[in-house]
């Protein structure tokens, strides 16, 4: 495996009937496809995300639309970024990750992190513990999860889990991928240095230098080699080709937030969302993504375009500027 590029499709909000919505989401996947994307993601949520909008706005059951984007795509990667661990017992995720790998040909990753998104637990009745206790669950999931995909039979008794000579057929290989997606430097990193075939960080830009040092004294903790463990960045891309627009829908996504990027220093502006954030033309976005992300020495990103994913041709925008940055193995 290897996810150099990734789309991922956090908004469904964007067509003016449900019927239409799928069909939308089956078009930007095979743009995604056509344009050389490794991989197309779904989030797993039950509602929509706050910075994205309210909880009411449409969201897709994650592992549904994956097997129905897996009928509509013949190459590129499908996965979530990323299952929430608290929704699922951890033996039935790894027989429903293995089932779309099987449905999609042998193209699916287990993108999979700790949860956070408090009101679904509460509103849906999964338990959401402390901070400790979601870290706990996966460490004990993954524990579970991994051999399963490999073809072992795990038998397990945990504090939260257990299973029992548990069997996972069929399979259609034994290295179906596992990525882990967070920022946190003690325990997601040190179970990706663990378990992962990719972590895909979510930190602001600013944070990246910080975040690969951490990474590194994980995967020495673990003895791992780091340059064994791909990485990404989960880039919000607001795009146009009149790069003034794209800058001025940024102004106005911050200001709905409470931030007005003309009032803050650099410093200032480095602890907001916006860090996160890569503003203009397809070229330009794909120079900032260079400079403050790929430069440092992530292999590679992850990018999600709320305000425009959907219309035609932007995906394959994108992914002409981004494609030469990514296409080889950076030293």
């Amino acid at each position: 495996m290897s996810i150099r590029l990734g789309y991922q499709m956090p908004n469904f909000s964007n067509t003016s009937s449900v019927r239409e919505l799928f069909p939308a989401v089956i078009a930007q996947a095979r743009e995604a496809e056509a344009a050389g994307f490794d991989a197309a993601f779904v989030m797993d949520h039950f509602y929509q995300l706050p910075l994205v909008g309210g909880p009411e706005e449409p969201m897709l059951e994650a592992y549904s639309a994956l097997s129905g984007l897996a009928t509509a795509t013949e190459r590129i990667q499908l996965s979530a970024l990323v299952t929430g661990n608290t929704y699922r017992n951890p033996a039935l995720l790894a027989k429903t990750v293995t089932t779309l790998d099987v449905v999609s040909g042998g193209r699916a990753v287990l993108g999979i992190g700790a949860g956070w998104f408090e009101l679904e637990h509460q509103q849906y009745g999964f338990e959401f513990g402390t901070f400790t206790e979601r870290f706990e669950r996966l460490d004990e999931a993954l524990q579970i999860i991994e051999p399963m995909l490999r073809g072992q039979h795990p038998t397990f008794d945990g504090k939260w889990y257990r299973a029992q000579n548990a069997m996972n057929e069929p399979r259609i290989r034994d290295d179906l991928p596992i990525l882990l997606g967070g920022g946190g430097e003690k325990k997601t990193f040190g179970l990706a240095a663990r378990f992962a075939d990719h972590l895909n960080i979510i930190c602001n830009a600013s944070e990246l230098p910080r975040k690969l040092d951490a990474l590194h004294q994980r995967c020495a903790e673990a003895g791992r080699d780091p340059a064994t463990l791909e990485t990404s960045f989960l880039a919000l891309a607001i795009v146009d080709e009149d790069g003034d627009r794209a800058r001025k829908q940024q102004a106005d996504i911050l200001a709905r937030l409470g931030i007005d990027l003309s009032t803050l220093t650099e410093a200032e502006r480095r602890e907001t969302v916006a860090d996160r954030q890569f503003a203009g033309t397809p070229d330009e976005v794909a120079e900032q993504i260079r400079t403050r992300v790929l430069d440092l020495g992530i292999d590679g990103v992850i990018v999600n375009m709320v305000t425009n994913g959907h219309e035609p041709g932007v995906v394959s925008a994108v992914g002409q500027a981004l494609r030469p940055l990514v296409s080889t193995p950076r030293s």
